[in-house]
């Protein structure tokens, strides 16, 4: 049997959308604009580092980083990542959401600045420097995970919270589009003052001296959204559930959203201490494993095999577009020029593709359920992939590379008009407020073990099938068409693992967690919120 809700929280899930609503939603969305930048950046910049610190005298192609060193520099990140959601996810409830948010974003600025001042005495101690402080990078990153979807979440009302949730993720399609912006910017002023032949030309002289500025700029310059939100981070008042459901305050939970609403809230001390006995369970519990196990295996499952196959693609479009003969062979080009056509096709896409992505859901996630969505998404995913391998050796042909661009943008869009955008939302919506960040952070981080998955497997995957005609240092691989056909099966595998999450459009955060119910019975307990509609 279901309590009454709790004033301070029920204004809030009624609340109608307000200024606050729109600060929160930049706030916390700067944190993942600078988070997609930092992520995303690295793979726009990997090709000029083999040129500047691998090149062989002699070689008829350009210098390239190693495969372990690709490898590590690509991925450090997102092991950072992964330790720092589950780490901050976990902090996030012992400690409160705001106490937590300003160090995960000066960790971010700090490593930010470090990543672009890496040094050494030898290549390898170049990127050794790099991948140190890119992991440290990472786990400030992994920390806004759970800690933005969560205070949006329970700042939000119920009526238009999926897409509050959605509008900060969003910002991450702007941090991509950014990073190439940046990028093309930086390349291109570099590249009008300092002139260089092509590689096939003069092999040393293609890569001039001050191309080693080019990467450190593009990577420092993520530190500068991130220092820009701290002050207004730091300003935000904890989130009244929090502060009510887990730290049992509900005079503080009464006054905090009084001068936010700017409406008299009555403190109900006795009903928190209630709703709290009845919700003392831990994440190991059988009452956790009963109410919610099977949720969190549906948000963590789903979120893995997504960004398996959305990381290896966005951290190796350079590579497909390099195969389809859409950006030269690296030997015909200079350095900055190859970074220029890289950033320029990356951006291209997210500007096509990417962007549009995130704000289709953020229109139409409260109308149309998550639930829909994600299938939708999926679905989609795996059509356009295997429109895309099928008649792989069709797209490589000349004159067909638009089409095969456009098809690669379309599976862009239903990624993000689809799973990477709700596999954020959901589950910072239907677990407990005790154990909602934490939640978060597992589901989170299952995600970025697919990253790392995708980003270290697709990197070896990807390589042409010929041992002679894969890149330098690396094994024969299965080649970029069967590389497709695999991530097609992901997504395949994501649209069934999407029957284990419960919609939770339109309810608010208690009724979806059972956090108002009188006595958790196993008949108002087992099956709750069990129920998907199709």
């Amino acid at each position: 049997m279901a309590r009454d809700q709790l004033q301070v929280l029920n204004a809030l899930d009624l609340a109608k959308t307000q200024w606050y609503h729109f600060t929160a939603i930049v706030i916390a969305g700067m944190g993942f604009f600078t988070d997609a930048y930092d992520l995303f950046c690295i793979s726009l910049v990997t090709k000029l580092l083999g040129r500047i610190y691998y090149y062989i005298p002699g070689s008829k192609d350009p210098g390239s980083l190693p495969p372990n060193i690709a490898a590590a520099v690509n991925g450090v990140a997102f092991c950072g990542t992964l330790s720092g959601q589950l780490f901050f996810g976990w902090l996030g409830d012992k400690m409160g959401r705001k106490r937590v948010y300003g160090m995960t974003l000066m960790l971010m600025v700090i490593c930010s600045i470090a990543s672009g001042l890496s040094f050494g005495h030898s290549p390898n101690g170049v990127m050794a420097t790099l991948c140190f402080f890119r992991f440290w990078l990472g786990f400030g990153i992994g920390g806004d995970y759970p800690l933005s979807a969560t205070i949006m979440s329970e700042y939000a009302n119920k009526k238009t919270r999926g897409a509050f949730i959605a509008a900060v993720f969003a910002m991450q399609g702007f941090g991509i589009l950014s990073g190439g912006v940046v990028t093309l910017i930086v390349s291109a002023a570099f590249g009008s003052r300092f002139d260089a032949p092509a590689y096939e030309s003069d092999p040393a002289g293609s890569t001039v001296p001050q191309a080693d500025f080019v990467w450190r700029i593009i990577l420092m310059f993520g530190a500068i959204p991130a220092a820009m939100t701290y002050y207004w981070r730091m300003k935000m008042p904890e989130t009244a559930r929090y502060t009510a459901l887990v730290a049992k305050n509900a005079k503080q939970a009464a006054s905090d959203m009084s001068k936010v609403l700017q409406v008299e809230i009555m403190e109900e001390q006795e009903n928190v201490e209630k709703i709290s006995r009845n919700n003392e369970f831990g994440l190991f519990s059988k009452e956790f494993a009963r109410r919610h196990g099977v949720h969190l295996v549906g948000t963590a499952t789903c979120w893995f095999v997504l960004d398996i196959a959305f990381y290896s693609q966005n951290l190796f479009q350079k590579d497909i577009f390099s195969a389809i003969n859409w950006i030269p062979k690296a030997r015909t080009m200079n350095a900055l020029e190859e970074v220029f056509r890289i950033s320029r096709a990356q951006t291209l896409i997210a500007l096509c593709g990417t962007v549009p992505g995130y704000w289709f859901t953020v229109a139409l996630i409260d109308v149309i359920g998550r639930f829909a969505i994600q299938l939708l998404g999926f679905f989609m995913m795996t059509v356009f992939m295997l429109g895309l391998a099928i008649p792989y050796h069709h797209w490589t042909t000349a004159g067909n590379h638009i089409g095969f661009v456009v098809m690669y943008a379309f599976t862009f869009f239903f990624a993000n008009f689809g799973p990477n955008s709700t596999t954020f939302i959901v589950p910072a919506e239907i677990f407990p407020a005790r154990l909602r960040s934490t939640c978060h952070g597992i589901s989170a981080a299952a995600g970025k073990a697919g990253a790392i998955v995708g980003s270290f497997g697709f990197l070896y995957a990807a390589q042409n099938q010929n041992k002679a005609l894969a890149d330098h240092g690396y094994p024969a691989g299965i080649g970029v068409r069967n590389s497709l056909f695999v991530l097609a099966g992901c997504s395949l595998v994501g649209f069934a693992l999407t029957f284990l999450v419960p919609e939770s459009n339109g309810k608010s955060l208690e009724e979806l967690s059972g956090e108002n119910e009188e006595e958790p019975e196993s008949e108002t307990g087992a099956g709750h919120n069990r129920t998907v509609p199709v």
